[in-house]
């Protein structure tokens, strides 16, 4: 449940854009500073169009230079600093600050080199996701980490959530993928983080810095690992009857042994919200479909394939089918891949939750969620990284329906308390944002939050970058968790109480 951004008095707000629009127009050209709300607006809000704040100024930088003097002239003016991607994020991390400048690094856009002997590519942080594996396709690579967006997003936005993808489970996420962050602090110092090599001296600072969330440092140049395209890849889509039977299933082919290039699965309103969108050829009558890919050589695929084949058929798959050739593998993925489109499609507004539980319990959050569809009177359709216990639960509502968004934050906040219940997290990729500030608090204590705190004042003494996100204050907590009481909502014996 996060809350909406504060009222701020607008005489308070006009005089600050005016200092702050002065001191920048002496560092930035004219056309690279907006401060007129018609040209502001489109900044508002990422992904999570629920919460909405128009910043005082937007900076749209050319340079590596220009970004260090914005940065220092903010640094000395106290004014806070959100830098901004594409936009893609879905948990408000990219929402402004009302009273601080939002940086937007679109115009880093240039992919530097491509190097086929090292199999690496240093990028600027506005390179789109996609266009890595483009430039690398005629080499015979790729960039591994594919999120639903990546025709989108930018690295340096898959670096501040350490986004993953259907490909996450055998190939990892952005961490694994990337040796070499550079940016600049808040202070306009250039800093480094990890390196050319294998290893980097020092500190492994390039994991605090990856999935940071814009809190530590503006990311400018990432250097990217490349992997060798497979010469084959194939797709089974296995249909179950029942949602247990998929979620055993899931935990039956690890067990055996098998990682999958891709292990994702979907329910019966997310088979049916994507099939009518992009016509995949999903099994409507199912209760879930999994989606379970192999690559390698030829003989390692046939191999997978058989042994994976024999496992869902041994949990109870009632189909199996598996793709042909490549145009009917992309076909089986194009639903998943266009699983929030599909959505946007049939309900007004949706909310996309983003926690990790072990695999083992899949079944029993998708029951769960099932249960608080009745409980808070909204439909939700679930898709998810079943190899890696990522759930991306699309809660839907309309907001112009009073109480509506307020009943999908409590939706949400449950799933995540839930999911922290079973041993999970509130968060896989995604992020927390402003979306679950508040469930920080339920699952970190106030010393966890306190030493990440710490680690901010460590690379951001003045906290000016991205403020007010991710990390909640004690005061926070102490208030969520009163509320929480009064309304008997911390029903887990397991989960902290305030």
């Amino acid at each position: 449940m996060s809350n909406p951004p504060h009222p701020i008095d607008k005489s308070q707000r006009h005089l600050r854009q005016s200092e702050v629009v002065a001191a920048l127009q002496a560092v930035l050209p004219v056309h690279a500073l907006l401060w007129q709300s018609e040209d502001t607006t489109p900044y508002e809000c990422d992904g999570l169009t629920a919460y909405r704040q128009r910043p005082l100024v937007v900076a749209l930088p050319e340079t590596y230079a220009q970004i260090q003097a914005v940065l220092k002239t903010c640094h000395a003016l106290d004014a806070p600093v959100v830098a901004r991607g594409a936009g893609t994020g879905l948990s408000g991390g990219a929402m402004p600050h009302a009273l601080g400048v939002t940086m937007s690094l679109a115009k880093f856009n240039k992919i530097l080199r491509v190097d086929a002997t090292s199999r690496t590519a240093v990028v600027q942080c506005g390179v789109r996701n996609l266009s890595i594996s483009e430039a690398a396709a005629p080499l015979g690579l790729y960039y591994a980490p594919d999120p639903s967006s990546q025709i989108a997003c930018t690295i340096g936005g898959n670096v501040a959530e350490n986004s993953g993808g259907v490909h996450c489970l055998k190939y990892g996420l952005t961490l694994h993928n990337v040796l070499k962050v550079q940016g600049f602090t808040m202070e306009g110092e250039a800093v480094t983080f990890g390196g050319d090599a294998l290893d980097a001296p020092g500190y492994d600072l390039m994991s605090v810095m990856i999935g940071s969330e814009g809190m530590l440092a503006v990311v400018t140049e990432v250097t990217v690992k490349l992997t060798p395209t497979a010469l084959l890849a194939r797709c089974i889509m296995a249909s179950f009857d029942d949602i247990r039977k998929a979620g055993d299933a899931v935990a039956a082919v690890i067990a055996a042994g098998i990682i999958p290039a891709g292990l994702e699965m979907m329910d019966k309103p997310m088979t049916a919200a994507v099939e009518d969108y992009v016509h995949a050829g999903y099994d409507l009558s199912a209760a879930a479909i999994l989606l379970c890919e192999s690559d390698g050589t030829p003989e390692e695929v046939e191999e997978e394939i058989g042994r994976m084949s024999a496992v869902l058929q041994s949990h109870g798959a009632t189909a199996i089918a598996v793709s042909r050739d490549e145009a009917e593998r992309l076909k089986f993925w194009s639903g998943r891949k266009n699983a929030f489109p599909a959505s946007g499609r049939i309900s007004p507004d949706y909310m996309c939750m983003d926690s990790t539980i072990p695999r083992k319990r899949l079944a029993d959050i998708l029951l769960a969620i099932q249960d608080m569809e009745i409980k808070y009177g909204l439909r939700c359709a679930n898709v998810f990284h079943a190899g890696d216990g990522n759930l991306h639960p699309l809660i839907m509502f309309d907001a112009n329906i009073a109480d509506e968004l307020h009943r999908a934050e409590l939706f949400g906040a449950d799933i995540l308390e839930t999911s922290v219940a079973m041993g999970g997290t509130i968060t896989g990729e995604h992020g927390v944002g402003v979306e679950k500030l508040n469930s920080m608090c339920v699952q970190f204590s106030a010393a966890e939050n306190e030493q990440m705190f710490g680690v901010k004042r460590a690379f951001d003494g003045k906290g000016l970058l991205n403020p007010g996100k991710v990390i909640p204050t004690l005061q926070r907590c102490a208030e969520y968790g009163k509320m929480l009481v009064r309304g008997g909502k911390l029903s887990h014996p397991d989960l902290p109480r305030f």
